[in-house]
């Protein structure tokens, strides 16, 4: 079961990304981790990888198709794997078709950015044990500090109302369209594309999913 989970910043994702591995046993696999991994083993791969990431360059997405057509080759893939922030842009998706790489299910969870917005700007962490707190759904003690320590919460920069409003931006513009692309998809085989509702709890999309993927 090969699936490409979509979604805005904040959706709730990493959250179904756990479900959906421990259900199915497949490894979650993302661009920052193969690079790390390429980079570390000093293959080819990761040899021209580091090139690029030491001048400060993106890694071109040549590059990033071979380290998932690599990636996928490995035995914990046997039964599936689940893509985490690629493809971001129909070019790489293009490209990762071109590659052979299949994918049964595209799943979208949907959320408001209005809902978004007020998930993210609404979260304050405890930088020195990474404890995350919610002005609205979970909030500390006393207003403004750590329930354990007494220390000040703070505001993490990609919580920020604008860098949100930019991030969705990027999203809708960049990868929304993936969507899209892959339920007018015309080669074979075509993934399945699934909408799940991301305002829902947690539980209730652990259970929809369940239903939708069998």
């Amino acid at each position: 079961m090969n699936i490409i989970l979509l979604g805005a910043p904040g959706a709730g994702k990493g959250t179904q990304a756990n479900f959906l591995k421990s259900k199915f046993n497949i490894p979650q696999i993302s661009t920052g981790d193969m690079l790390r991994s390429a980079v570390q083993a000093n293959n080819d791969l990761g040899i021209k990888a580091k090139q690029y990431m030491d001048s400060g360059e993106l890694v071109p997405d040549s590059l990033i198709i071979d380290l998932v057509k690599l990636r996928v080759t490995q035995a914990d893939c046997m039964h599936g794997f689940l893509l985490d922030g690629f493809p971001r842009t129909i070019p790489q998706a293009e490209a990762m078709s071109d590659s052979g790489i299949n994918v049964d299910f595209v799943i979208e969870i949907d959320v408001p950015d209005n809902v978004i917005i007020e998930r993210l700007s609404g979260r304050r962490i405890h930088p020195a044990s990474g404890r995350v707190y919610h002005i609205k759904y979970d909030p500390p003690k006393r207003d403004g500090v750590d329930n354990e320590t007494g220390d000040p919460l703070v505001i993490r920069d990609d919580d920020v109302e604008e860098t949100i409003i930019k991030r969705l931006k990027n999203y809708h513009d960049q990868t929304e369209p993936l969507v899209n692309f892959y339920a007018n998809y015309s080669k074979d085989p075509k993934p399945k594309s699934l909408k799940v509702n991301g305002t829902a709890s947690p539980e209730s999309i652990n259970e929809t999913l369940k239903d939708l993927l069998g």
